[in-house]
Order: C-alpha cells, then structure tokens, then sequence
C-alpha cells in the first residue's frame, strides 16, 4: 500500500486517492491501524443493570469481529473481558444473562470469576505451572458517559481526552436521563466506504444541494465547523422561529438559536444532538464498498420530535445514501483519483483525512 499524506494546509492539500475507498488492501490494513486503537459505542448501561450479568458483545462484526464480555460482580463492579476461553478459543458467552455467579465454558468445563480471573478446570491435576497469568480472561479498557458505555482493544487516547470537548459543550443537557426509543432506531445498509459516509456527515456544503427539508429550518450562512483533537463540532443554528435549545447562561452559546449540535468522534461515531434529545450514528463497515449505519434514538423532550433540525431524519438519510453511494461508483473511474477542498466548508473532512493519513501511515 502507498502511504497517504494529507497537506496539513487545506488551500494546498488533496483528498485522500481513491484507492482508499476501493482497494481490499486498505479496508482491511484500518481494522488494525485504525479502529482496534479506537473507542467503540457498546450500548446503555441499562443493559447491565443487575449484579451478576453477563452481556456479550462483538466489536464491528463481519470487520473486526472481536468477541468482548461485560460483566457487573456482585459486588456492582463493570468489567470489561475477552470473551474467549484461554483454553482452546471457545466463546464463552452467546446471549446476555443475569445471576450468573461464574463464567463457564461450555466446551470443556473452564471457569472463571466476573472480573475474569481463572478459577477452575477439570481433568488439570497434572499440568505443570497452571494456572499462570495466561489463564485469566484478558481485560480490556472501557468507559462510560453517563449512560452510554464504550471500549478499546488498546486505545491510542483515553476516553475522557476524545470526548473531552464534546461533554463540556453539551454538559448542560441531563443525559442520565434521556430515554431510548427503540421504535425510533433502526439500521441502513449503504453501498459505499465507511469513509466516504462519514466525510459526506462532516461537511454542511452539500446541505442546500442535496437536503432541502433541512436547509429549509437551518441558517446555512452561519454553519460552522470546529475541529478538536479526535473530534469535531458542526454548529447549526436555526432559522427565525424554528426550533432551538433552550440555553443557560454559562453556554459558550448562549443567546445562540442552536438547532443541532453534531458531534464526530474519530473514527466512526456520531452524536446529533437536537432540543428533543440524541440521535447516536454508529458506522460499521462491513467491506470496502459497504457499510451498516445504526441509528440509536434517545428522547428528552417528546413533545419536540417533529420539529426543527431534528425532524425526518430518515429522508436525510435516505438522501444522504443515494449521494454517497453515486460517489462510490464514480471514484471506481479510471478518470478520477483525487480531489481538493473548501477551505471554508470542507475543514471537517480535510480533518478527518489528516487523521485517517495519520492512524495508517504508523
């Protein structure tokens, strides 16, 4: 593979080549050089709200495919595991459960405490130096946000540093208590690079072109974007009489007819948020030229739903996925290999293509 570069000056630089979004070799070096040194959304932690429970998870399925166990002890302690036997690879846990006491391998009997520590083996009383560090499940970093859990294979930042800017912006809003709605979330599959659907999300510069419902309720000429070191903000306010955040004073925004804030965090997270509540987007990949997009809704104020930014979400969508999926054939051309930005409304993507150089030319 060519390394990539990325002029950090955006009047000068070029988009990544399209080799990226088509190349097998590519898609399957950033599962490594990418995403297993990034944080991944795992789901809410109402999901592990009993001592005792066990909630298996598989990191990016059909890309990474990394079998991961949540466990909540007794004693209330969340801990984040391997899911594979140390014995002879079996997974362990299949469906989520609760009072469970140990973790037992079905295959051939291992168990293990739920922090992952090796607790018992049968037909072992001959092995010599057993059992050794080696026999304990590996644990791996985790975190949460209030309600939202998410872990790592081996993270280049912590959670706290990628999120840093994101929880201070919106520290106003009571997430704790935001509702999920699983009526209001639901899968797409997108026949395109997961890169190309998250550099379409981190521009407002096709808005006007391609989403007229929503340029219809947002001030385009005042929509910003602000970088961060693993993130990004665009700010969208609203238009006269349209729907906004009710700001307090202490808001670096306040007095600001906010509509949406939407946040990116590298590689593949979203988080809309709206005055009704958050609409998380998780890209998965599933192959260079496909991908699964899952909605995840979690509602604050019901009674705003159908307003503002955050209303037919799915058109956008569905809007969103035609335009990427055109330019999924065209980068195919023999005729095209790269392109330049905007630099004032494409920093969000230049942005995310520095990191992207970054991560796999290590």
């Amino acid at each position: 593979m060519t390394p990539l570069f990325v002029d950090a000056d955006i009047r000068k630089a070029s988009t990544l080549p399209s080799e990226f979004y088509t190349h097998p070799d590519y898609f399957k070096a950033s599962a490594e050089k990418i995403f297993s040194k990034s944080w991944h959304f795992i789901g809410d932690t109402d999901e592990l709200r009993l001592s005792n429970s066990l909630l298996p998870v598989t990191l990016l399925p059909g890309f990474m495919d990394e079998p991961i166990l949540f466990t909540r002890d007794k004693e209330d302690v969340i801990h984040c595991l391997s899911n594979v036997c140390t014995h002879r690879g079996n997974l362990l846990v299949e469906h989520p459960c609760s009072e469970q006491q140990q973790i037992r391998c079905r295959y051939h009997g291992r168990r293990f405490d739920l922090n992952g520590k090796f607790r018992h083996m049968p037909e072992f009383e001959d092995v010599e130096n057993f059992p050794s560090e080696k026999d304990h499940l590996p644990s791996l970093p985790w975190g949460r946000w209030e309600r939202l859990l998410f872990a790592s294979i081996k993270p280049a930042s912590g959670l706290d540093d990628v999120f840093k800017e994101m929880k201070e912006r919106v520290s106003f809003l009571p997430l704790r208590e935001f509702k999920p709605a699983p009526s209001r979330s639901r899968d797409y599959l997108v026949k395109a690079n997961w890169a190309l659907y998250c550099e379409n999300y981190l521009e407002g510069f096709h808005i006007p072109f391609i989403h007229q419902s929503l340029n219809n309720v947002i001030d385009y000429n005042s929509y910003s974007t602000e970088l961060y070191p693993h993130s990004s903000l665009q700010l969208a306010l609203a238009k006269g009489g349209e729907d906004a955040f009710d700001l307090p004073p202490g808001s670096p925004d306040y007095g600001k007819p906010v509509g949406a804030y939407y946040f990116w965090v590298f590689p593949n997270m979203m988080f809309n948020f709206y005055p009704w509540g958050l609409s998380i987007n998780i890209i998965k990949p599933m192959g260079p030229s496909l991908t699964k997009v899952s909605f995840l809704t979690y509602i604050h104020d019901e009674s705003r739903l159908d307003s503002g930014a955050g209303q037919l979400l799915d058109k956008v969508e569905r809007e969103d996925e035609a335009v990427v999926e055109n330019v999924q054939k065209g980068i195919q051309s023999r005729l095209y290999h790269q392109g330049r930005y905007s630099p004032k409304r494409e920093t969000g993507t230049h942005h995310f293509h520095r990191l992207i150089a970054h991560y796999m030319n290590q």
